[in-house]
Order: C-alpha cells, then sequence, then structure tokens
C-alpha cells in the first residue's frame, strides 16, 4: 500500500494576519484534505474557516499535537498516514516543525518513508531575520532561553560569545508575557555595542522592528507588553 503524504502547512501569525499571507498553493492543497493534525484543534478550524474551507468543518478531522502529547501517543498519528490517507500538520502560528512539536511527527515520517512535503507561508524567524540587518549567512536559532533569571544570564552570555567567535547571528524566542524579563536581562548582561534586533507582532498592523546596540536600546526601552516577539542578537 502506498502512503499518504505528511504537508507541513503553515498558517498566519496572528488573528489578525491577512490572509493574502498564505500562498494560493498553500490554500489548495489545505482545501483538498480532510485530515489534519493541530496543535489546538480549535484554533486549526477557525484558520480553516478563514480560508473558505469548502467542506464542512464538522466532516474534517483534527487530532492534537502539542507538548502535551506522550511520546507513546506519536504512532497513533502515523498510522493514518501508513494507511494512505493524506494529512495536513499545523502549528497554532507560522511554520509547523519548527520550534514546534510536530518536528517529532516529522522525524517518525521519514522513519516510515512517508513523502513529508513543506508548503509556503510565513515564518516568523526567517522575517525578523530578513528585516534585522544582522549577518544572515550565519545565524543560529536557540528557541526558547532559560526562564530563571540566573540561568538566562549564563545562556545570553554564552549566546553573544558565541556570535562574537563564529561572527553569526544568534536568534531567540520567548513566551510572550516573559518578553519583558527577556529583554531586561539583555541590557544587563550584554556589551553596549552588542547589537540587539527586536520583531515583534510580523505581519500584524502593529508590527514593530528595529535593531539598535544595547546602549541604544538602554537610552530607549521599548513597551513590549504581551505581544509574540523574535529576538536576534549580534556581537560579531
Amino acid at each position: 500500500m502506498t502512503s499518504g503524504y505528511l504537508y507541513l502547512i503553515p498558517v498566519p501569525l496572528g488573528e489578525n494576519a491577512p490572509l493574502t499571507l498564505i500562498p494560493e498553493e498553500t490554500r489548495r492543497v489545505a482545501s483538498r484534505l480532510r485530515s489534519f493534525i493541530a496543535e489546538e484543534p480549535k484554533n486549526a478550524r477557525r484558520f480553516l474557516k478563514r480560508l473558505g474551507f469548502a467542506t464542512q468543518l464538522q466532516e474534517i478531522e483534527i487530532l492534537s499535537l502539542n507538548e502535551h502529547t506522550l511520546a507513546e501517543g506519536l504512532p497513533r498519528l502515523i498510522v493514518p498516514l501508513l494507511e494512505g490517507k493524506s494529512i495536513g500538520l499545523m502549528s497554532d502560528v507560522g511554520c509547523p516543525a519548527v520550534a514546534d512539536p510536530g518536528a517529532e511527527l516529522v522525524r517518525m515520517a521519514h522513519e516510515h518513508g512517508v513523502a513529508v512535503v513543506p508548503l509556503t507561508g510565513p515564518s516568523a524567524i526567517l522575517l525578523a531575520l530578513m528585516a534585522s540587518g544582522l549577518n544572515g549567512q550565519r545565524f543560529s536559532f536557540r528557541g526558547y532561553l532559560p526562564a530563571d533569571k540566573a540561568s538566562r544570564i549564563a545562556k545570553i552570555r554564552e549566546l553573544e560569545r558565541d556570535s562574537r567567535s563564529s561572527d553569526e547571528t544568534e536568534i531567540f524566542i520567548e513566551t510572550p508575557y516573559r518578553n519583558q524579563h527577556l529583554f531586561d536581562s539583555l541590557l544587563e548582561t550584554c556589551r553596549q555595542q552588542t547589537r540587539l534586533c527586536l520583531a515583534v507582532d510580523l505581519t500584524l498592523a502593529t508590527e514593530f522592528i528595529r535593531t539598535m546596540t544595547i546602549q541604544q536600546w538602554s537610552a530607549k526601552p521599548p513597551e513590549l507588553g504581551k505581544r509574540p516577539a523574535v529576538f536576534l542578537l549580534y556581537s560579531g
């Protein structure tokens, strides 16, 4: 039996992001699928409704895959693919499997010989790097930094050293409600001439992107609030 395809479907970076950011081909593929795997099915249904999904949403199967999914629950998600059914994998925002639990399903798909098809759509990480003016030839995505302050500061020092020694941009993210803690730690820890880009509310009407030195940020700190943000640091 021929296995199905696992389609990786990007979604907008916020509730009010324009749907024009989702290319027509991505919409076309999503519209013909009847099974999806998503972080939160409720959010996935909302996105599909915004796309103008032709099929009644009640007829769509959406299974959950999030940070609470146990490892032993993954095999049941791969079974329909092995039986020939194609499935769309979605994150809550942006590209699935990037800083996202969907990566485990993609890994398992490869192990079982299932074809994985990434579709085009918005990626907060790449959009932030594009707009930062920092080194786009060498960069490293570091995911989430530690929540504990002491560990967070130690990690920031490590990233700053790595950026300087490897001449690379260090990219990281944070849970929105801890944005200010991370920003304050960066000001407290980094060298004055280290450059920091804040890319906030990407693709939304409230989008804010600015790259300045730590010294400049200290003189004019922003109001981050609980808004999705990408942080990029360069000390080369």
